[in-house]
C-alpha cells in the first residue's frame, strides 16, 4: 500500500463535501435525523483515523461504506432493545404533535416519505441496510457485503427479501385497489382539514367505526354509528391523522398514524361495493401491529436510481473483514 498523499484537512474538505449525501443515506438507514449524525460523525472518526486512504479511488463510495457500517450497528443494536407500547392515549397526541425540523421534512421529501419509513421499520438490520443502499443509491453488492460482512450474493438475497416484504410478495394488485386507495387517501385528506362535506361523501350512511378504548377520552364511545357523528368526531383527531400515511394493511387499503415513521396506530377500512366507507377498525394493540404485513401501494424499481460509482478501494478500514459469515437469523 503506498504512503497517504492525502493530509487531514484535505480529507475533511472532501468529507464535508459530503456530508449531505452521508446523512441522506443514514437518514434513510435509521429514520431519525439525529441517529443520522451520529452515525456519520462516527464514520468520519473512522476516515480521519484510517491508514492507506491514498489507495481510495473514490472517497465519497468510501466515505457511504463507512457510515453505512455504522448505521448497520445502530440498528441492531436497537434491535435488541425491548420496544415499548404506546402507553396511553396522550402519548400518541405528544408524539404525533411533534413536528419535525426542516432538514429532516426535507429528507422525508426528498427521499421515500414516511410509508417506506414504516416498512423500513419492520426490516431485519441486514435487510434493511441492503434494500437501502442497493436499491436507493445503487451501490453493488460486493460493496454492499462487505458492510455486512456476506458474500455479495447473501446481500442480494436479503434486498430481494426487503422488496418481497415491501411489494407484500406479489407485484399482482387486487381488483379494486385503485379505487380502493382514491377512496382511502380522499378520507386521509379530509381527516387532516376537518372538511365534514367530504367524509359526508366518503362514508356510507351506516357506517361503523371501532376503536380501542386506550385511544378516545372516557367520555367517547368505543363504538359510533352513523355518517355524520363518525364524520363530527375526526375534527377531534385532525393532529393525530397528520401523522398518518396510506398503505396496504394485510393487502388491503388502509391508515397507519406513524410519527416519525414508527408505526402506532392502524385504521383498517371496510369499503363497500359503491366506494363507500362502511367500517373503520381503529387500534393500538401491539400483537395486532405485530403481526399486520405492511407494505407500498406501489415503489419504482431500482433503475430509477443514482448510481454512486463505488470502483476502487473496496476493503473497510475499521477492522477485518469477515465476507462469507452468512448469519441467516438477521436474514430471516
Amino acid at each position: 500500500m503506498t504512503e497517504n498523499p492525502l493530509d487531514l484537512a484535505d480529507l475533511a474538505k472532501q468529507f464535508d463535501a459530503d456530508r449531505q449525501h452521508l446523512r441522506a443515506v443514514a437518514f434513510r438507514l435509521l429514520g431519525s435525523l439525529a441517529d443520522a449524525d451520529d452515525a456519520v460523525q462516527s464514520a468520519w472518526l473512522k476516515a480521519s483515523r484510517a491508514a492507506g486512504v491514498g489507495d481510495v479511488v473514490n472517497l465519497t463510495g468510501w466515505f457511504t461504506t463507512i457510515t453505512a457500517h455504522e448505521a448497520f450497528d445502530q440498528l441492531r443494536a436497537r434491535k435488541r432493545r425491548a420496544e415499548q407500547p404506546l402507553a396511553d392515549a396522550g402519548e400518541l397526541d405528544r408524539l404525533a404533535t411533534a413536528s419535525a425540523s426542516a432538514d429532516e421534512e426535507a429528507l422525508l421529501v426528498d427521499s421515500v416519505g414516511t410509508a417506506m419509513l414504516v416498512v423500513l421499520d419492520r426490516l431485519s438490520p441486514a435487510q434493511r441496510v441492503a434494500f437501502v443502499l442497493h436499491d436507493l443509491f445503487a451501490v453493488p453488492f460486493e460493496t454492499i457485503g462487505d458492510v455486512l460482512d456476506r458474500s455479495p450474493t447473501a446481500a442480494k438475497k436479503l434486498a430481494s427479501r426487503a422488496r418481497a416484504r415491501l411489494h407484500n410478495g406479489s407485484p399482482a394488485r387486487p381488483r379494486g385497489e385503485a379505487e380502493h386507495l382514491e377512496v382511502v387517501d380522499a378520507f386521509l385528506a379530509a381527516s387532516r382539514g376537518g372538511d365534514i362535506a367530504t367524509l359526508l361523501e366518503l362514508l356510507a350512511p351506516d357506517v361503523v367505526r371501532r376503536v380501542d378504548r386506550v385511544l378516545i377520552p372516557d367520555d367517547m364511545a368505543a363504538e359510533l354509528r352513523g355518517a355524520r357523528e363518525v364524520a363530527e368526531e375526526t375534527r377531534h383527531f385532525a393532529q393525530r391523522a397528520r401523522a398518518g400515511v396510506v398503505m396496504l394493511v394485510d393487502g388491503v387499503p388502509g391508515i397507519v398514524i406513524a410519527p416519525r415513521g414508527r408505526a402506532r396506530i392502524l385504521l383498517q377500512l371496510g369499503i363497500g361495493a359503491d366506494n363507500r366507507i362502511c367500517l373503520i377498525d381503529i387500534t393500538a394493540d401491539a400483537d395486532r401491529l405485530h403481526r399486520v404485513v405492511l407494505a407500498l401501494p406501489g415503489w419504482p424499481s431500482q433503475a430509477d436510481a443514482s448510481p454512486i460509482g463505488y470502483q476502487g478501494h473496496g476493503t473497510r478500514p475499521v477492522g477485518p473483514s469477515e465476507m462469507g459469515r452468512e448469519r441467516e437469523d438477521d436474514a430471516r
